[in-house]
């Protein structure tokens, strides 16, 4: 395994080199809007801690996650209106990992809608900034 990055995207997003839609933040985690959704109001929640997976996170950092993995997907069946939630999370190339920070994806999901491929297509500032809306009002209303 390869030793973790400092200049992954999702490194840069926590000293804030890059922007992202954000949804939520503890001591331990931030989550924020994946920019290329497979579903509407797909979201990413990651450890503040470097790790490239869960292969060498700490396990309070992974439990951190986990804790508001389960926050963001109660929202994100309250703000879509969705009838499950789908989360992922990959390990290395050969499992999917495309960036080496860890990281969950968390999917709102309704019945006979397939998740939409993964092109690398962005979406546009107006959609995730609406999405990040719905989803700050349920975390809020929780």
């Amino acid at each position: 395994m390869s030793a973790y990055d400092p200049n992954n995207p999702f490194a840069k997003i926590l000293r804030g080199e890059l922007p992202c839609y954000k949804i939520y933040e503890d001591e331990k985690t931030l989550a924020f809007m994946d920019i290329m959704p497979r579903a509407d109001g797909h979201a990413l929640v990651i450890p503040k801690s470097p790790s490239r997976n869960v292969l060498d996170i700490q396990p309070d950092d992974l439990a951190a996650v986990m804790a508001t993995v389960q926050k963001v997907a109660r929202a994100a069946v309250k703000a879509f209106n969705a009838e499950g939630v789908t989360i992922q999370q990959f390990n290395e190339s050969a499992g999917g990992q495309v960036v080496f920070h860890t990281h969950v994806h968390v999917l709102p999901r309704h019945s006979g809608v397939a998740l939409r491929p993964h092109t690398g297509e962005m979406a546009g500032p107006e959609i995730l900034k609406a999405n990040a809306a719905k989803l700050i009002a349920a975390l809020g209303s929780s």
